[in-house]
């Protein structure tokens, strides 16, 4: 398997070419008016072959039907476009797609649609697309009525049925989207709840409701998501009332202070994101593979995560002790377990004591100054300091532009320890620990390599009994606690902002990390 989360993105801004004038829409619901939701995220692509990121999921899944996709409020992968969707046997996984579904502009969905869709983004394999998670796909067929045939290359992939639900499951027109390069964003076509209105690169995003959508029709005939650059931007804009809904990111200062606003509303849910200090184990400090070890469970002793997510974050990231989140199949609170609830210097002296290592060791940090958000500044020079304030560490805090920073995040030669975060492409336990752990499948590109946790991955993607696959969930992130290849930090809130009679703010706030335009709305 080689399905990796990608590295979360936070407060990439998009610049503002036009400013919204207000848009009349055409009858039939509630709002009259655009509902405008402001972001600093990025949409990179909305042709769903040539994104992989949360920024151009967001819009995705407005415009796009899966064959599988989440109920409010569940975590199980549920019929979308399907009818049905089951395996037949332990490498072929059957779809039935229903009946009587069509395309915004007409066309009809069918199964030679989705075998094209996916067939499409194999084959475009774009820089930036989601090809990856495709992964375990060995061929895609059409089947006898209206079914799609999946013949997968593991056996009961129980991770599958989630893939179908990501960034590379979004169904498009055959006869729309061409087969070997990507669609002008202007030009996308689907089948959900909202078609593209307009669109240029770089300015808003304008959607209508989707008259064609076999499911419940949006509330809100027309929204806008108009993009920032800043998050001081976006928050005047909001205090303003330019701007109904504020949905990533705002500072968590921001958060705090506008709490208090009586004018707006605050919403908090699960967020999905995790962050993480991530060891190079062939460049980080220690003169062999026991020295390394012990710095880095020395470091796992001192962190306190408690003080970041109140002193930083303002509560809008709690402390995470897992890359598996709070609330998923098998989650453990596996650092705290082994480390203990609160920072023990002692601890942290008498492990790098036993093995040999002269104190104070001369660490190494780096973090990107503009892909996490704007708070990782202050992240980071409280690690800084926890960690100096024992004695034990002196921290070399480094930041560096994303665009340059990724270039050095390889196994060889790259940085001795580093700031990482994910977010999940499905709501799995399986789409971080592969991402942070598997010998082949790692997205972190840290050298760690373990074939009892290699096996055990294997062992929880596949199982077909609950109970065996949480054992081997729980194995993981014990073995992988003491070892500390990363040391997991903060796991997110999705924390959202809106003008006081914006309605329907709970009703997509869920762990499944999608945000619903369609059960958006505004009382009068």
């Amino acid at each position: 398997m080689n399905r990796s989360a990608r590295f979360a993105t936070v407060a990439i801004g998009l610049g503002v070419v036009a400013a919204l004038t207000g848009c009349t829409a055409q009858g039939g619901t509630t709002t009259t008016t655009a509902l405008v939701i402001g972001t600093t995220d990025q949409i990179v692509s909305l042709d769903p072959a040539g994104a992989w990121d949360r920024g151009s999921f967001t819009p995705q899944n407005q415009i796009y039907q899966h064959l599988l996709s989440y109920d409010e409020g569940d975590v199980v992968p549920a019929p979308d476009a399907a009818e049905s969707c089951d395996f037949t046997d332990e490498t072929t996984y059957v779809c039935t797609v229903k009946e009587g579904l069509t395309f915004s502009n007409g066309h009809a969905l069918t199964a030679e649609d989705v075998v094209y869709s996916f067939t499409r983004v194999r084959e475009i394999a774009a820089d930036n697309g989601p090809s990856p998670l495709l992964a375990n796909l060995d061929s895609v067929e059409e089947g006898d009525d209206n079914q799609v045939v999946f013949h997968l290359t593991v056996p009961n992939d129980q991770t599958w049925p989630y893939v179908l639900t990501s960034m590379a499951g979004p169904i498009v027109d055959e006869e729309v989207f061409p087969a070997d390069k990507l669609l002008s964003d202007d030009d996308v076509i689907g089948s959900g709840p909202y078609a593209v209105d307009s669109y240029q690169a770089g300015g808003l995003l304008s959607l209508e409701a989707n008259s064609r959508y076999s499911g419940t029709r949006a509330k809100t005939q027309h929204v806008v998501l108009k993009p920032y650059t800043t998050a001081s931007n976006l928050r005047l804009d909001l205090e303003k009332g330019d701007v109904d809904i504020a949905y990533r990111s705002l500072t968590a200062t921001d958060v705090a202070d506008l709490r208090s606003d009586s004018d707006l509303q605050v919403v908090d849910g699960p967020g999905g994101s995790v962050r993480f200090l991530t060891f190079n184990l062939n460049t980080q400090p220690g003169a062999n593979d026991a020295q390394k070890l012990a710095i880095r469970q020395a470091v796992a002793s001192l962190v306190d995560r408690e003080e970041i997510a109140d002193q930083v974050y303002k509560g809008t990231y709690a402390p995470a002790y897992s890359v598996v989140l709070d609330g998923q199949t098998g989650a453990t609170p596996a650092f705290q377990t082994a480390y203990g609830d609160t920072p023990d210097p002692a601890k942290a002296a008498a492990i790098l004591a036993a093995a040999g290592v002269s104190t104070p060791v001369a660490l190494p940090i780096q973090y990107t100054s503009d892909h996490y958000g704007p708070d990782s500044d202050q992240e980071y020079a409280l690690i800084k300091s926890q960690l100096e304030t024992s004695g034990l560490f002196t921290v070399d805090l480094q930041s560096t532009e994303w665009t340059s920073y990724v270039k050095e995040l390889n196994p060889e030669s790259g940085y001795p320890a580093y700031q990482l975060g994910f977010f999940p492409d499905y709501p799995d336990p399986d789409n971080f620990l592969r991402s942070a752990y598997s010998t082949t499948g790692a997205s972190v590109a840290n050298g760690y390599s373990d074939p009892a946790v290699d096996a055990l991955i294997d062992t929880e993607a596949t199982a077909t009994d609950p109970a065996a696959r949480i054992a081997a969930i729980e194995q993981i992130q014990a073995l992988t606690a003491t070892a500390a290849p990363i040391i997991p930090l903060l796991q997110g809130t999705e924390t959202v902002l809106a003008q006081k009679n914006v309605t329907g703010l709970e009703d997509t706030l869920d762990a499944t990390y999608t945000f619903r335009f369609a059960v958006l709305d505004r009382t009068k």
